[in-house]
């Protein structure tokens, strides 16, 4: 997409609004599997949480992919999209023995983390293959919030558990068909990863009926000109040797699973707001747009830094800004920046916007969700209408007091 492209998305669906280019969910989806050209069979599973639009479910399913969910709410989605259920795998966390029912009788693959619920699923439904989601301990991503490989994870049941895994698999007489971990995102060194993908790999060999071992993901992507990101092409070539040699070791060829999120999206994704007013204080100048951490939380959640460029004077003269929204809060997106000379009424484009973003807005201080575009072989498609003061009342229910 061109400066000119979002300049005309702002203009026929005004802003603030998300667009996607679907050509770069396509290349990175690519760039995956070429990664791992050496594996015989790899499938991979879209995190669905990390943009949820159906009309990208849609997209990635057309390139072969699968669905990785994390409620019954996205298993539904995903059949929405016109996915297979036995393409979708379920991973929840600290959901109801009811809603892993649910999804299981929908046909999908179901991850359970565990041994409360392993023993009980096994004992009601030992002829439902099962997957089992192990906390290797080892912390291959950044900071606490994204990385759920760590000791104290609520995700996974401890690698150190696994006497009490195969006691509850031996008495239950359930048939265990994936092993699966998650270290976190934002993947740094691939040493650390490929070193707990061995203590997969070890725990693989107390099963005997495995069907595929899922790696997760959190591939780290570029945020901003010259960012370090998570090397797949190394990666691929790596762990694609370590994983044949454990399938002949095991006896049997079996499927390598990621299931990538923000790999696949993040990149694609432009959100785009319109510049209120410019306030000047005794040390700082504010650009003040017309959005806030109701539309775009990562940078106060995470403390993520998203690259902003003023497309609207793209040469002009660089200065210092503080972009500030519009939310009764403190919703700073970026402190002290330096950007083109931002005027009132320019637009702004915040990079990185694809994943994680648009799926954690919300309606704080009454404000509506923005609209959402896919810009698919050269044109705009609106593909979520933005919200209106009916969507806002809806589902409240007014009492006569």
């Amino acid at each position: 997409m061109t400066r000119q492209d979002l300049l005309s998305v702002v203009q026929d669906f005004e802003s603030p609004v998300y667009v996607y280019n679907a050509s770069k969910i396509e290349a990175q989806y690519k760039r995956l599997n070429n990664a791992f050209k050496k594996v015989k069979k790899v499938k991979i599973h879209y995190a669905v949480k990390a943009l949820s639009n159906i009309s990208v479910l849609k997209l990635l399913r057309s390139l072969g992919s699968g669905m990785d969910t994390v409620s019954i709410q996205e298993v539904c989605l995903a059949l929405e999209a016109g996915v297979a259920p036995e393409n979708i795998i379920f991973t929840p966390n600290g959901v109801s023995m009811e809603e892993i029912e649910r999804a299981a009788g929908l046909g999908v693959q179901i991850n359970i983390d565990n041994l409360s619920f392993l023993e009980q699923f096994g004992t009601k439904y030992p002829e439902i293959p099962v997957c089992i989601r192990i906390n290797p301990h080892v912390m291959a991503g950044g900071n606490t919030n994204i990385s759920v490989g760590h000791i104290d994870s609520k995700f996974g049941i401890s690698i150190h558990q696994m006497p009490h895994i195969k006691r509850i698999v031996e008495n239950t007489n359930m048939t265990i068909n994936g092993i699966h971990m998650h270290t976190g995102s934002d993947i740094l060194d691939i040493d650390v990863f490929l070193y707990a993908s061995e203590i997969l790999f070890r725990s693989a060999m107390h099963f005997d009926n495995l069907e595929f071992i899922d790696f997760g993901s959190g591939f780290k992507v570029p945020y901003k000109e010259g960012d370090i990101e998570t090397n797949i092409e190394e990666l691929g070539e790596k762990l694609s040797e370590r994983f044949n040699a454990f399938c002949k070791t095991y006896g049997k060829e079996l499927t390598l699973a990621f299931e990538p999120g923000k790999f696949l999206v993040s990149e694609a994704g432009k959100f785009l707001v319109n510049v209120n007013v410019i306030k000047q204080t005794t040390s700082t100048v504010f650009a003040q747009v017309d959005s806030g951490f109701n539309h775009f939380i990562r940078p106060m959640l995470y403390g993520s830094q998203h690259t902003i460029e003023n497309i609207s004077n793209p040469k002009g003269r660089e200065r210092f800004y503080s972009v500030v929204g519009y939310i009764c809060e403190t919703d700073t997106f970026a402190n002290n920046r330096r950007i083109a000379e931002i005027r009132e009424g320019d637009v702004l484009a915040f990079g990185n916007a694809g994943a994680y973003c648009f799926t954690m807005t919300s309606n704080y201080n009454s404000r509506y969700r923005p609209a959402e575009v896919l810009w698919h072989k050269g044109k705009a498609h609106l593909i979520r209408k933005r919200e209106t003061f009916k969507d806002i009342i809806k589902n409240q229910v007014p009492v006569e007091l």
